[in-house]
């Protein structure tokens, strides 16, 4: 999922940082490293924000999939959790799990040769973060994810009658709803706690059981690109599965993990899908953070074996 990193490089390469050097070195040559380090600091600074690629044509052609992607997930996921539960299946999360690591492996894998294959703002920071890509890149991505993810749920809202639009709340990430009651309307769902928990823990697990696949440049190459995208597709789907199993609360969405879906369907429909959207970005921002501390943390030797 981070193909500008270049995944696929050559394994002689990771270890160009690990040659050794001589016991000992003169005065003149530490001096040399000294004022070279302090050329070097500059342009460190430069790849890390990338402010170029803010100006780059093939950046922002990079974006287009992201948002097309993203526009497409929203509206597959949104319309897969509506039919599933309108059709009132046996068992709907076991189905909806399944369609959606499916979608998403797809997704995956047509927009990886274009743009790295993120198509969702978590994803972007992480590959900043852990320097994969540079912030300015990543801040596009998420621009053009949220953007898709804002089309999707039009979209979605174009060919779906009002009722379902209401009843269904356009398959959009939601913490309680309202229902009648006997002494009247009614909360019911997750609080608020637990669900910024899920979102910490689910997210992580993502980003750790798989798209670090994807970003391990080895272990991508080892595997192959259909492999990845499948894997991830499918702890995307346990995910799913969990989220909406383990709690058992109706009112409950399930984990977003994707705060580009979550976002999308709040804008267009509004309502109670207000109610606890932050969750839904803080949750997986700290789980984001988490994981690329976790990354600076191993030792670098370790990181291949």
């Amino acid at each position: 999922m981070a193909r500008d990193a270049g995944v696929v490089e050559d394994e002689e390469n990771a270890y160009i940082g690990n040659k050794v050097q001589p016991f000992a070195s003169t005065p003149q040559m530490e001096g040399q490293r000294t004022e070279g380090r302090r050329k070097q600091k500059p342009t460190k600074l430069n790849e890390i924000l990338g402010l170029k690629e803010i100006f780059s044509l093939k950046v922002w052609r990079a974006s287009l999939a992201e948002l097309l992607g993203t526009a497409v997930m929203v509206f597959a996921m949104d319309t897969i959790v509506i039919s599933s539960y309108q059709t009132e299946t046996k068992s709907p999360h076991l189905i909806i799990s399944v369609l959606v690591g499916i979608t998403v492996t797809i997704l995956l894998l047509a927009t990886y040769p274009i743009s790295g294959g993120h198509i969702n703002p978590i994803i972007s920071l992480a590959a900043a973060l852990t320097g994969l890509i540079s912030l300015s890149r990543a801040a596009v991505y998420i621009l053009a994810q949220c953007i898709g993810g804002i089309l999707g749920a039009l979209a979605l809202k174009a060919v779906v009658n009002s009722n379902i639009e209401q009843t269904f709340s356009l398959g959009g990430c939601t913490l309680t709803i309202i229902v009648p009651g006997h002494d009247g309307p009614m909360k019911i769902g997750l609080n608020t706690a637990q669900a910024l928990w899920l979102e910490i823990f689910c997210t992580f697990m993502l980003l750790f059981a798989s798209v670090g696949m994807a970003f391990d440049r080895r272990q991508a190459k080892a595997l192959g690109r259909v492999t990845v995208c499948t894997i991830i597709g499918i702890v995307v789907g346990l995910i799913v599965f969990i989220s909406t199993t383990v709690t058992a609360t109706k009112g409950y969405g399930g984990v977003g993990i994707n705060p580009a879906r979550c976002l999308g369907p709040a804008l267009i429909r509004g309502g109670h899908l207000w109610s606890g959207q932050w969750v839904f970005w803080v949750g997986p921002a700290i789980a984001c953070v988490a994981f690329a501390l976790y990354t600076k943390v191993i030792p670098h030797q370790l990181l291949h074996t």
